[in-house]
This record gives structure tokens, sequence and C-alpha cells, in this order.
């Protein structure tokens, strides 16, 4: 008759432990499974009779497995369709850098530049309404604009590499 925990543990873990083994197939998850039935005997209600251990014990292993394997069937890897396209706190902040840096760079503009491009692209303003604003020829409006959008994105490509 087994006469303590240690006892029972000594005798019987390597058993559990392969039967466990075999049934899940994964060392990682057959010494969980070993833990969890040995604690398991231990809270059990009653005495456990000496004849009958090894087989409560692989018992309580194969339902383990048992339940375990079910967990495992209900978790499904995400597809990449799935996976979330919210940008996450790095990104926001990255963004949020990036804009401010954009926003200081556009301050330096010439004045009438500066106006050309925010009308534009801030209000969305059409070329004809800039140039209304502004006082000046259709094809100046275009112009400030694009010369304008050139200095943003190459001082917005200078901030990339550095």
């Amino acid at each position: 008759m087994v006469t303590n925990f240690h006892e029972l543990y000594q005798l019987y873990a390597q058993d559990v432990y392969r039967f466990a083994y075999w049934l899940c197939g994964d060392a990682q998850d057959a010494e969980d499974i070993t833990s969890e039935t040995f604690v398991r005997a231990l809270t059990a209600s009653g005495e456990i009779k000496s004849e009958t251990v090894k087989g409560y014990l692989l018992t309580i292993a194969r339902n383990l497995a048992y339940k375990g394997s079910n967990r495992a069937k209900r978790y499904v890897p995400l597809s990449r369709e799935m996976l979330s396209h919210q940008p996450g706190p790095h990104d926001l902040v990255e963004q949020s850098m990036s804009l401010q840096a954009a926003m200081r760079f556009i301050q330096t503009l010439p004045e009438a530049d500066r106006t050309a491009l925010v009308l534009r692209l801030q209000n969305e303003l059409s070329y004809e309404e800039i140039a209304s604003i502004l006082n000046i020829s259709l094809a100046a409006a275009k112009v400030k604009v694009h010369r304008a959008r050139l200095k943003l994105t190459e001082y917005m490509r200078g901030q990339e590499e550095s």
C-alpha cells in the first residue's frame, strides 16, 4: 500500500508521463498533464486504494489529455485577412511625430507657398479657388502647390533616413 504522496509520485510518474505523451504527442503537454494528474489525485476526496492507483491516475491523465485536445481544436490561427489593419500604439506615435515634423516644416515655407499647399491639402480647394484667394494666376497656383509638395516630400524623405 502507498503510504504518502511522494511515494505515489515516485512509483507512477513515469508511467503517467509516458501515457500522456502517447496521447498528446508533445513533451511539454505530457509534463503538464502528469503534474495536473498528481495534483488532482492529491486533492481528491476519499482514499485511493493501492490496487487501483495506477488505473486511477491513468484515467485522470486520459481525461486531461482529452480536455486539452478539445481545447486545442477550438483554437484556430488567424489568417492575414482576419488580422486587424488598425495601427498599433507604436505606429500611432510614429505617425504623430511624422505629422508634427511635417507641420513644423510647412511653417518654414514662404507664406504664399504654405497658404497654397494648406488650401489644397487641408481644405481640398481647387486650383481655381486657390488662385482667386491668393490673387495669382491659375498656373502660378499650380506651380506653388507643386513646389511646396516637392519640398515637403524631400524633407520627409530626409527625416525617414535619419
